[in-house]
């Protein structure tokens, strides 16, 4: 008799916007030759715990697998898990991800969560579903931390090249679900190409989940999956969801000569010191495969302050403006995140980073933006951190608390609510976000006409020149009456 293994993908985007859930792929990937498996998307279904239970009761799952981000995941992950676990308590709870790996203390202090993996999961995941069903110790599990007597953490497991993994068991989910349109195309997918990345920015969650390895799939690879995809589900369009797609750039020239006429637009998501090293040849073959988009950090406006988040040296200000520029010869837009206010002067770092976002919208119109406001992340050694800790600043210690409205907001970088950061500051980010995405409106957004164009810019033309951003209360009432994509709330 075959055995079941419940993966459940808490929500994580509004109706219709759903993506593959890559990570639970990921480690479904590695058990699905020996145990029958069945997804649950938050997303999708209405009433997860529920379904939850009735899968688990149906088949005799032991294992209920779940991936778990801080915000609109965890709020939905919360509450199910316990329902789940009130209902069905000899069901063991799995949580991964790069939350968990962080705050494994508070997941296990829970009495819902049962067990953590940190890190990468699939070598790990196998080891565990293998335990569970034929025996075994949990000392034996790599990567796993649970409870014996305390918190247990044991030894993280070795790193695998993703080529010595199975393909995504793609038929083993509704993959036609997942197919949505955007600016890249009428038929979009996603797909991660790597684990991990080999930098330290010291605001940033995924140095704890990979301790600064980059482990790709080699350009082969990629090319025939995206082949599959291509063929099998007639995609013209796909976002690359690595946390670094750019780090080697054979790789992606390969990559790019392999895709080249298949008709498929892309997006994925690099850094300005890396992606200003390529050479003209690499960019020119980005181009003609279909690159129309590139997601970075340019983080902020200030040189002092990008040395403090580890972004300094080559991945300077002046590099972000020229990157810009040879990004509009190529004809692909630049999509750039901004964090902002951070500490010690969050007033002084925002008012910095505003000037720069005007000088990249004179060099090239078409850039997009997306400004985040600081918040810590648990990172030994940080100084941002650090200086956050000194001015009060503590993480939740309750899965509960996690789970609350004010820490979503924190969690998604929009209203943190950090001691030293205060309304009036939040504020000035995001009344210049209004005026700047009416002034600059997104060319990603194929809806929106000349029209409608024109008339954001006549209503916001006086504010975006004499830099006037207080209460923009008539160019909020426009945005909502237009309804057109604004990076801050929506993207790839």
């Amino acid at each position: 008799m075959r055995r079941t293994v419940l993966l459940y993908n808490p929500r994580s985007t509004s109706p219709g916007k759903q993506r593959l859930p890559l990570s639970l792929l990921a480690v479904a990937a590695v058990i699905a030759a020996d145990y029958d498996i069945e997804f649950i998307d938050g997303n999708l279904v209405a009433d997860p715990a529920s379904a939850i239970i009735e899968r688990a009761k149906a088949t005799g799952a032991k294992l209920l697998a779940v991936t778990v981000m801080p915000g609109p995941q965890i709020r939905q992950a919360v509450p199910v898990c316990r329902a789940v676990k009130a209902a069905l308590p000899g069901l063991t709870i799995l949580w991964g991800g790069y939350f968990p790996t962080q705050h494994y203390e508070v997941a296990l202090r829970s009495d819902y969560v049962d067990y953590v993996i940190q890190g990468q999961g699939e070598a790990p995941f196998r080891r565990l579903v293998d335990t569970l069903h034929n025996g075994g110790s949990l000392a034996d599990v790599p990567s796993l931390v649970y409870k014996n007597g305390g918190v247990h953490v044991n030894p993280r497991a070795p790193y695998v090249p993703l080529d010595n993994l199975p393909w995504y068991p793609y038929d083993k989910i509704d993959v036609g679900r997942y197919v949505g349109s955007s600016y890249l195309g009428r038929r979009v997918l996603s797909h991660n190409t790597s684990f991990g990345c080999p930098f330290s920015c010291n605001f940033c969650a995924v140095v704890a989940l990979s301790n600064r390895r980059w482990l790709p799939e080699s350009a082969e690879r990629v090319g025939s999956i995206v082949s599959h995809l291509h063929e099998r589900w007639q995609i013209d369009g796909l976002e690359f969801h690595d946390m670094d797609f750019f780090v080697n750039e054979k790789r992606t020239a390969e990559f790019a000569e392999r895709i080249t006429g298949k008709g498929i637009n892309w997006w994925g998501l690099g850094r300005v010191d890396t992606l200003m090293s390529y050479g003209d040849d690499t960019w020119e073959k980005m181009r003609r495969s279909g690159a129309k988009m590139i997601f970075m950090g340019a983080e902020s406006g200030d040189d002092d302050t990008l040395k403090r988040m580890n972004k300094g040296g080559k991945s300077g200000t002046a590099m972000t403006l020229a990157l810009v520029e040879r990004m509009k010869h190529y004809g692909i837009v630049p999509e750039l995140s901004f964090v902002l206010g951070n500490p010690p002067d969050p007033a002084a770092d925002i008012e910095a980073t505003i000037q720069f976002i005007r000088k990249l919208k004179q060099i090239n119109p078409t850039t997009e933006l997306v400004l985040y406001i600081y918040t810590p992340v648990p990172q030994e050694g940080s100084i941002l951190m650090e200086e956050a800790s000194r001015l009060g600043f503590r993480f939740p210690e309750t899965l509960e608390e996690w789970a609350s409205p004010e820490w979503g907001k924190f969690a998604m970088r929009r209203d943190p609510g950090t001691p030293w950061f205060k309304d009036g500051v939040r504020r000035r980010v995001r009344d210049f976000e209004a005026v700047i995405n009416a002034y600059y409106p997104t060319v990603t957004d194929m809806r929106l006409q000349g029209q409608w164009r024109r008339l954001l810019r006549v209503f916001s033309g006086w504010r975006y020149r004499f830099e006037v951003y207080d209460w923009p209360y008539e160019l909020k009432a426009l945005q909502r009456l237009i309804h057109y994509r604004r990076p801050e709330t929506t993207g790839f």
